[in-house]
């Protein structure tokens, strides 16, 4: 029903079985893993009104399991792309998985699959930084280009009481440079590529 893929190494489409409504991955050497891709294979749907909440698992400095909720996969969305490579240090979750002695190596980390209600899935809140951002490199870098620019223009207004005048200067109302600044990120919303027509 489910399949793990990690950059790099085969696919993986046999998870093992732990319970009834839960299945875990084994990802070993997972210290050198960034993300992993979690995804239903197409043979077995979810039951109506259910989904599968996405954990994942690793050894802290004891040997102790910590888990952290990842996100979801459902039919309506059956893959996901997780960042894990910043979770290795980070609080653990309330789980599912509480309950089961799973076997714990220090360089296996492990991929928990937990089929519940999805009334329930969408209570629960994962881990931000498990997310990938869904936005490409161009439209984050230029909208962070555009904070700058707004935020640097923004740091020499002033008011007209503290103007001097000096006539060689073009003085440019802030306003005016916020109202580019809305518009243009209107646009990059609309359409990332705009500026290319």
């Amino acid at each position: 029903m489910f399949g793990c893929l990690v950059a790099g190494r085969l696919v993986q489409a046999a998870p093992q079985q732990v319970a009834e409504d839960k299945f875990v991955f084994d990802l070993p050497e997972y210290e050198n893993i960034n993300h992993v891709v979690v995804f239903m294979l197409g043979t077995i749907p979810f039951p109506d009104g259910m989904g599968g909440s996405v954990y994942f698992c690793y050894p802290d400095q004891n040997g102790m399991a910590v888990w952290q909720l990842l996100g979801f996969v459902t039919n309506e969305k059956p893959s996901a792309i997780f960042k894990i490579s910043g979770l290795k240090s980070g609080k653990g979750s309330q789980h599912p998985f509480g309950a089961m002695n799973l076997p714990q190596t220090p360089t296996v980390a492990q991929i928990g699959i937990s089929v519940e209600l999805l009334e329930n899935l969408a209570q629960q809140t994962p881990v931000a930084s498990a997310a990938v951002s869904s936005v490409d490199s161009f439209t984050e870098f230029t909208q962070k280009m555009l904070d700058n620019f707004y935020n640097f223009a923004s740091s020499f207004a002033v008011t007209q009481a503290q103007m001097t005048p000096n006539p060689s200067e073009a003085f440019i109302p802030a306003n005016v440079v916020l109202k580019w600044y809305e518009n243009f990120q209107r646009r990059l919303t609309q359409n990332p590529l705009f500026w290319k027509t």
